[in-house]
């Protein structure tokens, strides 16, 4: 059980293992990875978490007046590795997920041993979609969303009827509204792109060439922006489900890439 004060969470994997910690996509739970697990897991203590308001986590840890940011969700995520003595980290971050370690990357490098990030961007597009995205989830909840998500999170429809699939949607129809309208706040004023040349950890983008939500193009410029960053592409939507084994061997080669061949 989740302490008070941090988000919920997961450990899986050897305790003496080398620490990964993956970030889930606005509207998802720490499920989100879960066609990834028991790969990374072999080789990493992994660490799953919630955004606020998601899952088990509870939707007062980032504010409900408009000023919740990505630098806020960082900061969370910081406590759960100090909960851990982590002194550093490897992390993979889903779209808003992957913003938080890039966040956390340029701000805080000591910390941040190797990136990955899946379907992410440096910057989610004009502020208002999202401002007005926030106010619909206030006034009706998140029934619309659940609505339209389908559409933007699977490149292919069968998708959302899929185990995997039903399970995200569920998760999203339980979600405190909130605590993803905060999350839609942080994505409205998170703008990353001036400080990508700062990422100095070894970083993956991953990108999908079905994902409408975040285009390949914001894959593109993370890997341009960032130096000696490796883009690989899939034809993917945006939770990146429709090729779970294709992104795991990216990922755990990527990390092996860090931490050597025994793992």
């Amino acid at each position: 059980m989740a302490q008070p004060h941090l988000l919920h969470h997961v450990l899986d994997g050897p305790p003496s293992a080398p620490p990964l910690v993956l970030g889930p996509s606005l509207g998802t739970s720490l499920h989100v990875w879960s066609p990834q697990l028991a790969g990374l897991a072999r080789s990493h203590r992994v660490l799953r978490w919630d955004l606020p308001g998601h899952g088990g986590s509870r939707a007062d840890l980032l504010p409900h007046d408009g000023t919740a940011s990505v630098a806020a969700l960082a900061a969370q995520v910081l406590r759960l590795a100090d909960a851990q003595g982590w002194e550093s980290f490897a992390y993979a971050g889903i779209s808003l997920g992957g913003a938080v370690g890039a966040h956390l990357a340029v701000h805080h490098r000591e910390r941040v041993a190797s990136l990955a990030l899946v379907c992410s961007s440096a910057h989610f597009g004009p502020q208002e979609p999202w401002q007005e995205r926030a106010t619909l989830v206030r006034r009706q909840g998140v029934g619309p969303v659940v609505e339209t998500s389908p559409g933007r999170w699977f490149a292919d429809p069968g998708a959302a009827e899929t185990p995997l699939g039903r399970a995200l949607l569920r998760d999203l129809a339980a979600t405190d509204p909130a605590g993803y309208a905060a999350c839609c706040d942080a994505l409205a004023a998170y703008d990353l792109r001036p400080d990508l040349a700062r990422i100095t950890a070894p970083t993956l983008a991953v990108g999908g060439s079905l994902d409408l939500a975040t285009p390949l193009d914001h894959a593109r410029e993370l890997a341009d922006g960032i130096a000696d960053a490796t883009l690989e592409a899939y034809a993917v939507g945006h939770l990146a489900i429709e090729q779970p084994e294709a992104v795991g061997a990216a990922l755990s080669a990527h990390l092996r890439a860090q931490n050597g061949p025994q793992y």
